[in-house]
């Protein structure tokens, strides 16, 4: 051996040649003996190949884990670009190829025709280094000069496990879809024929139910939609709660998808779990194209979710007009009802929608119509503080005096929720503050709620401010019961009686002692020794010397005391 190696230093291409062919072959006793002889360890041959690579190749694990510790440069390149992580992932070698990731090589390194590892691995069909590259950043979008990419490769190739785990891990981040799926959502034809073509179930489900069929159907890639049909995907196969393909495509408003799964037999009445048919979907997304394609093809004008909504509810929902307009040119009844009797109209003024309801009121929807809480739309727009909307329905003719079977009217609603400029508007309109049907007046609800300047402008418009509701109630009791010290205040200086009593005779002052309202208490002391003191002015006679009002305080805060409100 040592005569062998004296005459290899005189011949050194020779040692090379030497020290490289103990590399392919994996000698690892001999390389190192090579190595410690002086040889440089990235010594290549006419291609560019080192020792590095040629054991890559070659699989030994083992040597190119010394060839990597000795210092070899793990992305060095041959002549044409390639790294020893090309070599390995083109010869299938799956252990090298963890190596040399776990080492640092660039899992997505280019050799001179734009190759990537991934794309070798991929043109040769090897599933497991396929696969660990995936997982471990390669990226499947980089192409070669030519412009294929991994799965483009894999396709021509025909290699379908491959495209199969390319596709299924094309998810950017999203979740993770089967490899069908995938297809579906790119249109890639070419792959869902190869997959279907291996006995792919063309109806596999992903997590959440959905079929390839689906995903077509919400992309509206129409192309592998139609390849789907014709290999047998069922056009109704419903997802997790009852979703079909038609349902997908009319949410996403794809028209040429709704027309293909209607004339493969899609079934236009079809429910989801909460009763939605495919006309309801494109109506809540305003979609009209698709609705009049839907109406055109028989589609159910008077089907009913589970909450009683019609097609027409949906579309006022969402403010499409245009849908409005087909659905009642096709004799959608404009004063259909929900389970809660809420039509269009209320649908409209909830949500404050001018245009949908000015066109329901034009097809003469019912102004004053009545949900089963006796609410109008009136009352509705009030309680939502749509201005506009109220303005209108006014106009058209809706009651101002209508009475919810809790008894209330729109006024008392705008007053409860604070909603000053309603408040005006309606009582322009001829609303009656002092309107009690059958518990309270305005007064009354925004004392309650603590709706100060709605108080204030009530009292100015002349309502009554000792007005009586349930058990001879006045809107300072109740305020006084709520610690409303604001309200109090001013209802006190627009005269009301602190001394009026409920039916069981109880003043503000006894409900403010009961409910614990401190601040209250003294407002209404204080205005109780002040009428007093006015009195006792007025009529010459001032029995306890009252003289200032210094006193005045004392024995308020003396009275305060025996109800319970001292300082201790």
């Amino acid at each position: 051996d040592i005569l062998m190696m004296r005459r290899s230093e005189s011949q050194p291409e020779g040692v090379n040649a030497s020290f490289l062919r103990a590399a392919r072959a994996g000698n690892l006793d001999k390389v190192v003996e090579y190595l410690k002889s002086g040889i440089d360890i990235n010594t290549c041959n006419q291609n560019g190949l080192n020792a590095l690579h040629l054991a890559a190749k070659e699989g030994h694990v083992g040597l190119v884990q010394e060839l990597l510790e000795r210092g070899s440069a793990v992305d060095s390149a041959t002549k044409k670009g390639n790294t020893a992580l090309h070599i390995a992932s083109l010869a299938g070698q799956a252990e090298v190829v963890k190596v040399l990731v776990k080492e640092g090589a660039n899992i997505n390194a280019q050799s001179q025709n734009g190759f990537t590892p991934l794309y070798m691995a991929a043109q040769e069909n090897h599933i497991e280094v396929v696969k660990y590259l995936l997982e471990n950043g390669a990226n499947q979008s980089t192409a070669t000069e030519d412009g294929f990419t991994p799965l483009a490769v894999a396709l021509q190739q025909g290699h379908n496990q491959a495209v199969a785990i390319l596709l299924e891990n094309d998810t950017k981040g999203k979740v993770r879809l089967p490899a069908l799926h995938i297809a579906a959502r790119k249109d890639d034809t070419k792959s869902a024929a190869l997959l279907l073509q291996n006995d792919h179930n063309a109806d596999v489900q992903s997590k959440s139910g959905f079929t390839p069929l689906h995903i077509a159907a919400h992309y509206g890639n129409v192309n592998v939609a139609t390849l789907l049909l014709n290999r047998g995907a069922a056009v109704d196969f419903t997802a997790r709660n009852g979703i079909t393909p038609l349902h997908v495509a009319s949410k996403r408003g794809n028209t040429n998808m709704v027309k293909l799964l209607l004339d493969r037999g899609g079934q236009i009445d079809a429910k989801t779990r909460d009763g939605l048919t495919p006309l309801h979907c494109a109506a809540r997304s305003g979609h009209d194209q698709v609705v009049e394609l839907l109406l055109e093809r028989g589609a159910p004008l008077l089907a009913r979710t589970k909450n009683g909504l019609s097609p027409l509810h949906m579309a006022a929902q969402g403010d499409h007009v245009e849908c409005v307009k087909h659905l009642l040119q096709h004799k959608a009844p404009v004063d259909d009802v929900t389970l809660d009797y809420l039509t269009a109209l209320h649908v409209a003024a909830h949500c404050g929608h001018y245009r949908v309801t000015k066109l329901l009121l034009d097809k003469r929807a019912n102004p004053n119509a009545r949900a089963l809480n006796g609410f109008t739309p009136l009352h509705i727009a009030c309680k939502k503080n749509r201005i506009k909307v109220m303005e209108l329905l006014v106009k058209y003719g809706a009651s101002i005096q209508a009475i919810t079977e809790s008894g209330l009217t729109p006024i008392h609603v705008a007053a409860f929720m604070g909603h000053l400029n309603i408040v005006l508007l309606l009582l322009q309109n001829g609303a009656s503050p002092d309107v009690t049907n059958i518990v309270k007046t305005a007064l009354h609800m925004a004392a309650r709620a603590g709706q100060v300047e709605v108080v204030r402008c009530l009292l100015r418009n002349g309502a009554l401010v000792d007005a009586r509701a349930r058990e001879e109630q006045t809107p300072l009791h109740i305020a006084s019961r709520l610690g409303k010290t604001e309200i109090v205040q001013l209802l006190l200086q627009h005269m009301a009686h602190p001394d009026a009593a409920t039916t069981n005779g109880y003043t503000p002052l006894h409900i403010s002692a009961r409910e614990g309202q401190l601040d209250v208490a003294s407002v209404l002391l204080e205005a109780a020794l002040w009428a007093l003191l006015l009195s006792s002015y007025w009529v010459g006679n001032n029995p306890v010397g009252w003289s200032d009002v210094s006193q005045a305080n004392q024995i308020s805060t003396w009275l305060l005391s025996k109800i319970g409100f001292g300082c201790h």
